[in-house]
């Protein structure tokens, strides 16, 4: 039993990456040929109605999932925390950083949506049309990425840390 547990984390770890890097590759040319971008998706069905992008949208979040479900099924050891929400109900993620309440996740996961959303509208896309728009060679969007690169280090390394004392200064966390 012991070494049916290793052989599968092994093929897990050899797996993983190779169909993740191929599941990239698809995605990233849908992205560019479908122009997918989800801040788009949201900004066309609110302002005219229309629900292209939104439901290509919706397709990303449900084939992440099915994806996600299928290695869970092939290899159940190797993602040991996925069926977290059904046994624990709306707790954290097991190993979710800061060890804080449901309230601080939720509170962060709003700051977040909103910071994530009014920059998209302001830079006129999400995040992976900005990475597509790149390879098409936009330099505009490839200074967004870039400062995107540069964001993603200094938030981890200053500014979280600052919003978790916040929240447990304020009695969230």
């Amino acid at each position: 039993m012991v070494a049916a547990g290793w052989l599968s984390k092994n093929i897990a770890i050899i797996a993983v990456p190779i169909v993740t890097l191929l599941f990239g590759i698809l995605i990233g040319w849908l992205g560019q040929r479908s122009g997918f971008c989800s801040v788009g998706g949201f900004r066309d069905f609110f302002l005219f109605r229309h629900t292209r992008l939104l439901y290509g949208y919706l397709a990303l979040i449900g084939g992440a999932f099915i994806g996600y479900l299928a290695f869970w099924l092939i290899t159940p050891s190797a993602f040991e925390n996925f069926s977290w929400v059904i046994g624990k109900g709306l707790m954290p993620v097991p190993g979710a950083p800061a060890n804080l309440t449901v309230a601080a996740y939720i509170v962060l996961a709003i700051i977040g949506g909103i910071a994530f959303g009014l920059i998209g509208v302001l830079i006129g896309g999400c995040p992976l049309r900005q990475v597509v728009m790149t390879s098409e060679g936009n330099i505009k969007s490839l200074c967004f990425v870039i400062g995107m690169c540069v964001g993603a280090v200094v938030y981890t390394m200053w500014i979280s840390g600052w919003g978790v004392a916040l929240l447990k200064a304020v009695g969230i966390a």
